[in-house]
């Protein structure tokens, strides 16, 4: 079978789509340099599939370390996770997320031109259809961001479409996440975030363990069934399983393709709360707070291109992303 490097491939979506690469027979090599990901990951990936692999540390902003890496673990594709990726983070530190995001892909795309690697799946995100027009959410919809990271995913994508178009890489996978949660059933491996969650699941499952007082619900006046944000919660299980598609598809077609990732169905915040408390049993204190500058109301998307390019569904429910989730935070 093919070998795939994963840059940030400790993080929450690298890892869980190791698994499932691993479990399909791909060799894996895993890059990260470690900056918002456990160290034991690896570890625990060989627990989960019984299989070590190479690991790699390294910043993909470094051209010598990714010169290196490419001549030590010569691969066939390269699925790219390695990002920042808060909203509030990003409108905070700009920079930063052009440096890391921009630049770094940049070094990664270049590392790979000079190593004759051309084929890359690329995790991108909805934020890059700002607010809307009308939900679901076609890839057809305009692009218009409405933060510093939607904008830089944007910038990546157009960069990774150009090079396509221009042969530099034969072939590439843009997958565009709505909101992945949940965990491995394991409960091995899930989300874990240093610092102050800025995601709404892990953040949930910390008030949960009593880690936290409550959680703060950003604005409960948006023109939504409950007036709070909507959102399209995917299981990482789901969203991991997609990206081994999306490697099937790069490795046997040239060309390049963009999809979105996600149910097709619209959550509230206070929906996941509810369904939260009926899978687990805990009840969640929260308190209402102002929105959070570049949110937006409602963003789920129609999954229909993902279902017809790589034969593709999202299969866990809502209920299955909280419990798995929880079994994740219960047990770390």
């Amino acid at each position: 079978m093919a070998r795939i490097m994963l840059t940030g491939g400790a993080g929450f979506i690298g890892s869980h789509t190791a698994v499932v690469l691993l479990e399909r027979g791909y060799d894996i090599v895993l890059l990260d340099d470690f900056s918002n990901a456990a160290r034991d990951v690896p570890d625990r990936l060989r627990q989960i599939t019984g299989i070590a692999m190479p690991v790699i540390e390294a910043d993909i902003r470094d051209p010598e370390a990714m010169r290196a890496a490419f001549a030590a673990f010569p691969v066939d594709a390269v699925v790219h996770f390695a990002a920042k990726k808060a909203v509030g983070e990003s409108e905070a530190d700009p920079l930063l997320y052009f440096d890391v995001n921009i630049l770094g892909t940049i070094r990664l795309l270049a590392a790979m031109r000079d190593a004759g690697v051309g084929r890359l799946v690329f995790s991108s995100s909805a934020t890059v259809y700002g607010e809307p027009d009308t939900c679901p959410i076609s890839e057809t919809a305009s692009l218009r961001v409405t933060n510093v990271y939607g904008r830089t995913k944007m910038v990546m994508e157009g960069m990774i479409e150009d090079l396509s178009r221009t042969g530099v890489l034969a072939a590439s996978a843009i997958l565009r996440y709505f909101n992945p949660v949940g965990a491995h059933p394991s409960g091995l491996i899930g989300e874990n975030p240093r610092g102050v969650p800025a995601n709404l699941m892990p953040y949930l499952c910390q008030v949960a363990a009593g880690q936290r007082p409550y959680l703060t619900v950003f604005g409960n006046d948006y023109p939504t069934h409950d007036g709070t944000g909507v959102r399209d919660f995917i299981h990482v299980m789901d969203l991991a399983e997609a990206h081994a598609a999306a490697v099937d598809r790069i490795l046997a077609q040239d060309g390049g393709f963009t999809v979105n990732l996600g149910t097709g169905t619209g959550y509230s915040v206070l929906d996941l709360v509810h369904a939260f408390k009926a899978a687990t049993g805990i009840d969640v204190p929260y308190q209402v707070g102002p929105r959070r500058p570049g949110d937006v109301a409602a963003c789920y998307a129609d999954p229909g291109l993902a279902a017809s390019l790589l034969g593709w569904r999202a299969s866990r429910g809502v209920q299955d992303m909280c419990r798995d989730a929880w079994r994740w935070q219960s047990r770390h």
